[in-house]
């Protein structure tokens, strides 16, 4: 286990912190942090930024992960637009959450609302490597479908 750390932000004061909801799982739940009375209505088709009141700090060699939560695609078409969204080890602002609704009614987002999920993964750098050619593999080239759609 790593430690991560984190800032809460005065709007974010007093909301549950990310938590994880199992035992196993692999995402912490991120809520809204919109200001108490206050809402965010968002009609079918339309994307909102939502805070999240926390800032934190990764450590290198990793990032965190905004995915969506699967009841609120499922229920209601409310996904995260950019999936997954990166959060950058240097990166020290406000976690901020873009919403999306492809539902067909309008998505009331409030004030602790849980909105996404926040996974934090280990990641490597890479270095490219120029050559004339690669070495061939069974699929080559395909792509975008090549493989097939059924057994």
């Amino acid at each position: 286990m790593i430690t991560i750390g984190y800032h809460r932000l005065p709007h974010g004061e007093g909301l549950q912190l990310p938590a994880y909801a199992s035992e196993d799982a692999a995402g912490m739940d991120l809520v809204a942090a919109l200001p108490a009375g206050e809402e965010v209505v968002m009609a079918p088709g339309s994307r909102a930024l939502i805070a999240t009141g926390m800032v934190i700090e990764l450590p290198k060699g990793f990032e965190a992960q905004i995915r969506p939560r699967s009841g609120l695609a499922l229920k209601d078409g409310v996904t995260v637009l950019n999936s997954p969204g990166t959060i950058d080890a240097d990166y020290r602002g406000e976690i901020g959450v873009i919403l999306v609704n492809f539902g067909d009614k309008p998505f009331v987002v409030r004030r602790g609302a849980r909105i996404a999920q926040l996974v934090v993964c280990s990641v490597e750098r890479v270095a490219l490597i120029s050559g004339e050619r690669l070495t061939s593999s069974v699929r080559g080239s395909n792509g975008f479908g090549s493989t097939g759609c059924s057994q």
